[in-house]
């Protein structure tokens, strides 16, 4: 029996036409992607006003959101370029699933966290700073790399222990636990039923927790006696909950779903995949005046420089 060395991602659903239009477009928010959280990291960086538990785990973010792009989005460019840029080997495709899935589920717990800390900050703030300790800050994001790492072990093991003896074409253009599964040679259905709970039951429960903490997070911002205290919370909220909900509508809809439509999935996985990680730099800064500031400062800082 021979099995399969090589897998062929067919890329996004589109016209030939197309290739370079979307080359360019994608090529375009895979640069702001890198660009923007770069110049976030930066910012949280030389700016002692930003090191605060919030940027701490906005910092981890912009992190995720960098090498989560670049797990998928090179490959797409590449597919588009060139008739054999779709080809991936059989290692390749292991090494993209389990980080795809690894940073996929780190980001998926640190919203949670970051919806938590947002929690704290608003509803105990005379408390806020001992309870969210440099300490508690770093055991809480070393609590999601490891689960969202160990999830994406539990997912990559499961798949591809399985034989692939037969069509090596993935409709997807990355590789993905669903429409891998459909070239196996096997039963699939332990893989299916481990899908849906170790994917969609642990995104559905972080969203609910998140759910769950912005619930309370409005009850306390309706308390608020000052109209420009209620804006406040209300702006830094907004950031984190437009985010939240590009990133898990799309996850919950692709992973939650009876049945894998592969063209729409592929279309949809794009939110999350593509748009996500550039909506992270773009939505913290244009709506956070304290990051403005601190961009502005260092503009600033670096024409002062020049002018020496």
């Amino acid at each position: 029996m021979c099995f399969v060395t090589t897998f062929i991602l067919m890329g996004i659903p589109h016209a030939p036409e197309l290739d370079i239009v979307l080359f360019v477009i994608f090529l375009v928010i895979y640069v702001f992607t890198l660009v923007g959280n770069l110049l976030i990291l930066l910012v949280i960086r030389v700016d002692s006003y930003l090191r605060t538990p919030m940027y701490y785990f906005l910092a981890n973010l912009s992190f995720i959101d960098m090498w989560f792009s670049s797990v998928t989005v090179p490959k797409i460019l590449m597919s588009l370029l060139s008739p054999d840029g779709g080809a991936i080997s059989f290692g390749s495709c292991v090494a993209q699933l389990y980080f795809f899935h690894g940073l996929g589920s780190t980001e998926c717990f640190l919203y949670t966290v970051m919806s938590y800390d947002r929690y704290l900050a608003i509803t105990h703030p005379l408390h806020y700073v001992t309870m969210m300790s440099g300490k508690t800050c770093a055991l809480l994001t070393g609590s999601t790399w490891l689960s969202g790492l160990v999830h994406s072990a539990v997912q990559t093991i499961l798949t591809f222990r399985l034989p692939y003896c037969g069509p090596n074409q993935i409709q997807h253009y990355f590789c993905d636990a669903p429409p891998i599964l459909k070239l196996a040679c096997a039963d699939t259905s332990v893989n299916e039923m481990v899908i849906f709970v170790n994917i969609g039951v642990v995104a559905s429960g972080c969203f609910f927790l998140i759910f769950l903490s912005y619930m309370s997070i409005v009850h306390a911002i309706l308390k608020i006696h000052t109209a420009k205290g209620r804006q406040k919370a209300f702006q830094t909220c907004a950031s984190h909950c437009i985010v939240v909900l590009c990133f898990f509508g799309p996850c919950v809809f692709i992973y939650l779903r009876p049945g894998s439509k592969g063209a729409v999935d592929g279309i949809v996985a794009v939110f999350y995949t593509v748009l996500t990680p550039v909506l992270n730099p773009l939505v913290y800064t244009l709506r956070n005046k304290e990051v403005k500031t601190a961009l502005l400062k260092l503009k600033n800082r670096g024409a002062f420089a020049q002018n020496k």
